[in-house]
């Protein structure tokens, strides 16, 4: 059945229902998601018809309780697989039964240069746009080549018009002040330039071919415990990093988390993080993705920068088990389980990795693991012990997995939907930025960035 197929995102950070460039596509790989994010509401309607004809209620409490009622409220909610997990739902029940065998709005910051409206060092016609490898609600994300020098790049290409419609250009300029201050981490992705034309916005970013971690994952099913300390330790560093500048990402979760061409993680869609977090202080927007949400988001509690890690014990388990933790594919089920379930672990996996997961999964937010000292808590864990962080950080541990990919031009691991799409023509040529309406100018003012010498 159709809504049981999972929605492409892009590998730059699409999101949603695309793939990203990191983000190839759920069934290949790429760059990331672009920040495509979709209505609860509307995810519920795509992947259970009968929502179509009978509204929802105001409350969470009476979703869970009358999931077919009325949600009147617009919730951002990053893309559900709810339905692709369907799919892997039987296999997993017929291998449980067999031993394991695989033990809002952010405002720049004063620091931030957001320069001019235009960037006379970078414009469309300065590449050739080789292929789609990604697509999201606002635009594409496609494999570019500068002509200058031949570097490959992942462009992500969002319309104006669409943003402006949805009301999102402040996540659009929240996600690229955070994205420019990624370029001194090793496992986020990093922004070259960003521009404008009348019609559209541009972020170029860093290439990453090497898949999807949820590709991989639905590949194999399930990881052994090595490969998943291995992954979880880099995503753990970047959500540290993104910390440490007062940034949650909100999130989490196998779409957004990209392979590179030797096999280390990249970090990639950054559409709803949240600037300006101090340790102490919380929020209170409804966002995240279905599967993944913390106790206290479905609540509606002020939560904090302990949401990220109760992500990262969902996709930690996801890698171990093959599904995330309370995964229902009755949504009300879904949530009433995350909200009131005892955590499950089933298998043979072992008292170090039985310990993370029921600490990043506590559904106290004040006992979560990470609650009292944040990614020291997290590093310091038994469960990582084998992990000497700074050779982490500096790679000099060898991935436990080569995507084996021969060069740039490789793109076996991003989705054919993708990459056998036509290139639009308006994507590549540079019209006068004059001739926007002052209505789309004004909006993304200070997009443009270039780095300087200092930068480089």
């Amino acid at each position: 059945m159709n809504c049981c197929r999972k929605q492409s995102s892009s590998p730059l950070g699409f999101g949603k229902e695309l793939w990203a460039p990191g983000l190839a596509g759920r069934a290949g790989a790429g760059m990331g998601s672009v920040g495509n994010e979709r209505s609860l509401c509307s995810v519920l309607v795509d992947c259970f018809p009968c929502f179509r004809t009978q509204p929802l209620g105001d409350e969470l409490p009476e979703l869970i309780k009358h999931g077919r009622e009325r949600i009147e409220q617009t919730i951002k909610a990053s893309g559900s697989r709810l339905c692709s997990y369907a799919e892997r739902v039987v296999f997993l029940m017929d291998r449980s039964r067999s031993p394991d065998k695989n033990t809002q709005p952010s405002t720049p910051t004063d620091n931030i240069n957001l320069g001019p409206s235009a960037n006379p060092n970078a414009k469309p016609t300065d590449f050739d746009f080789l292929k789609v490898i990604g697509k999201g609600s606002f635009g594409k994300v496609l494999l570019a080549k500068r002509k200058c020098d031949g570097t490959f790049y992942a462009v992500k290409v969002l319309h104006k018009k669409t943003i402006l419609k949805k009301k999102e250009q402040n996540h659009i300029m929240a996600e690229r002040n955070v994205l420019l201050k990624n370029v001194k981490h090793p496992f986020l992705v990093g922004l070259h330039y960003s521009f404008q034309t009348s019609e559209k916005l541009y972020f170029v970013l860093d290439y990453v071919n090497g898949g999807e971690l949820f590709f991989h994952l639905q590949r194999e099913r399930c990881f052994r415990e090595p490969r998943a300390r291995f992954y979880a330790a880099e995503v753990a560093s970047a959500i540290g990093y993104l910390h440490s500048l007062n940034i949650i990402y909100r999130d989490l979760k196998p779409e957004n988390i990209l392979l590179d061409c030797q096999g280390h993680i990249v970090l990639t869609d950054f559409g709803l993080c949240k600037e300006g977090m101090e340790q102490e202080e919380t929020t209170s927007t409804f966002c995240g993705t279905p599967e993944y949400l913390a106790p206290e988001v479905l609540k509606k509690q002020p939560y904090d920068r302990t949401v990220d890690w109760w992500c990262l014990g969902a996709v930690l388990y996801e890698m171990l088990f093959g599904l995330p933790p309370f995964y229902s594919r009755d949504v009300s089920q879904m949530y009433d389980n995350i909200l009131h379930k005892p955590l499950q672990i089933q298998g043979t996996k072992t008292v170090a990795a039985c310990d993370i997961l029921q600490g990043l999964l506590h559904k106290d937010q004040k006992r979560r693991l990470g609650a009292k000292t944040d990614f020291l808590e997290i590093k310091s864990h038994v469960f990582f012990s084998p992990i000497n962080w700074d050779d982490l950080y500096h790679k000099r541990i060898t991935p436990p997995f080569n995507p084996n990919v021969a060069g740039p031009a490789d793109l076996r691991h991003f989705d054919p939907e993708f990459t056998q799409e036509a290139i639009s023509a308006s994507i590549t040529r540079t019209p006068d930025l004059a001739a926007s309406s002052s209505s789309a100018s004004d909006a993304f003012l200070g997009f443009s960035y270039a780095p300087t010498e200092e930068d480089i």
